[in-house]
C-alpha cells in the first residue's frame, strides 16, 4: 500500500513503536499525506510490513481509534475518520469541579501551551468513581495528563487522594503526568506537580497583614463545613495556628447566616462567593463602614473583588496554569509551590 512510504519506525528511537506509529499516522494527516476515508493497513499487514508484534500495533490502532482518529468498519478493515488537525500534543485536563480559579488555570494554560496541542477538560466533581473511571476510559488516548486531585469522602469531607486514586495515576507513564493544586511526594511518577500548601499559604498570607489584623477584636473564618465540593482541613489547621501564635480571639462559622449579629471591630474571612455576598450585603444594611467598622479578607482573588475593593488572600493562578504548561513544552521534570499571598484592599 502506497500509505506505508510515509510511515517511519525507527529502530534505534527509544520511543515505543506503538507510540511511533500514533505519532507517525497523526503527522501524515496533518501533512495532508492521509485523506478522509482512506484504508489503512490491516494490523497483521502493518505488523508484516515493519516486522513488528501484532500486540505493537493493535496497541497503537487503539489509541488512534480512542482519538477518534481512525474507524473500524467490520469486514472492511480500518479508515482514516479524521483529517482536520490532530494534535501533535493532546492533553486530558481533570479538574474537580468549575469554578473560577479553576477555569482561570485552564485558561492560562490554554494561553501558554500554544495551538500546536490539543486539550480537553473533564469535571468529576470531586468523585472518586467519576475520576477512575475517566482515568481508565483515556489512559491510551492522550500524551499528558493534567490532574487536580480533590476528593470527598461520604460525609462530605475533603481528602487531597484516595488509595485507588493514588493506584490509578501511578499506572500513568511519568514522562505524561502532571499534578496540580496538591502534592503527593510519593507520587514519584510525576513529571510535574504545580501545588497550594494550604495550611502554610493562609497562616504566611495573614501573617503579612497583621498590623492592620490586629486593630480588630475578633477573627472570624467562614468555612463551609458541608459543602458539596469540600475544602481542605489544611485551611482551618492554618488559620488557627495563625489566631493563637497571634493571641487573637477567633471563631468558625460555617455560612453567613442571614441577618448575621454583626459587631464593630469584626474581622471575616470568607472562602466562599455567596457568603461574602452575603456579608457585604449585611454590612451595607447595618450601616457599618466596611474596612473600618467591619473588616472582610475573601479567599482567592477575582476582578470583581479587586473592583469592590475587597482584600484578598490568593494562589496565582496564572503561574500554575503557566507552568503547567511549560513543564509540557520543555519536557523536564519539575516542582513548584505556587505563590499564595494578601492582596491589600480597602476592606481590610
Amino acid at each position: 500500500m502506497e500509505i506505508f512510504k510515509h510511515v517511519n519506525i525507527d529502530e534505534n528511537s527509544r520511543v515505543p513503536k506503538y507510540q511511533q506509529i500514533v505519532d507517525s499516522v497523526i503527522d501524515n494527516i496533518a501533512k495532508g499525506n492521509f485523506k478522509m476515508d482512506q484504508k489503512i493497513p490491516s494490523i497483521n499487514r502493518f505488523s508484516e510490513e515493519f516486522y513488528l508484534s501484532r500486540d505493537t500495533v493493535e496497541k497503537a490502532y487503539s489509541i488512534l481509534k480512542d482519538r477518534n482518529v481512525i474507524a473500524s468498519i467490520r469486514g472492511k478493515g480500518y479508515y482514516i475518520s479524521q483529517t482536520k488537525l490532530i494534535s501533535k500534543v493532546n492533553i486530558l485536563f481533570l479538574i474537580n469541579k468549575l469554578s473560577n480559579y479553576k477555569l482561570k488555570t485552564y485558561n492560562h494554560f490554554i494561553n501558554s501551551i500554544g495551538a500546536n496541542s490539543h486539550t480537553d477538560l473533564h469535571v468529576y466533581h470531586c468523585d472518586e468513581s467519576l475520576f477512575l473511571n475517566l482515568i481508565e476510559k483515556n489512559k491510551l488516548a492522550y500524551d499528558y495528563f493534567v490532574i487536580m486531585p480533590h476528593f470527598k469522602t461520604d460525609s462530605l469531607e475533603h481528602i487531597s487522594f484516595t488509595d485507588k486514586a493514588i493506584k490509578a495515576l501511578e499506572k500513568i507513564a511519568q514522562e505524561r503526568l502532571i499534578i496540580l493544586d496538591n502534592i503527593k511526594p510519593e507520587l514519584n511518577n510525576a513529571i510535574g506537580q504545580v501545588y497550594q500548601d494550604f495550611e502554610n499559604d493562609i497562616y504566611w498570607s495573614l501573617t503579612e497583614g497583621i498590623s492592620k489584623i490586629k486593630k480588630y477584636q475578633k477573627i472570624i473564618l467562614v468555612f463551609p463545613d458541608k459543602a458539596v465540593y469540600p475544602y481542605p482541613k489544611r485551611i482551618l489547621h492554618g488559620f488557627r495556628k495563625f489566631c493563637i501564635e497571634h493571641k487573637l480571639d477567633f471563631e468558625i462559622l460555617d455560612k453567613v447566616y442571614d441577618d448575621m449579629i454583626l459587631k464593630k471591630r469584626d474581622l471575616f474571612i470568607t472562602i466562599e462567593e455567596a457568603d461574602l455576598v452575603n456579608l457585604v450585603k449585611q454590612v451595607r444594611e447595618d450601616e457599618f463602614k466596611l474596612g473600618h467598622d467591619i473588616g472582610i479578607i475573601s479567599y482567592n482573588d477575582t476582578p470583581l473583588k479587586e473592583l469592590l475593593g475587597i482584600t484578598v488572600i490568593s494562589t496565582d493562578f496564572k503561574i500554575m496554569g503557566e507552568t503547567a504548561a511549560n513543564i509540557i513544552l520543555n519536557k523536564k521534570k519539575y516542582k513548584l509551590k505556587v505563590p499564595f499571598n494578601l492582596i491589600e484592599r480597602d476592606s481590610l
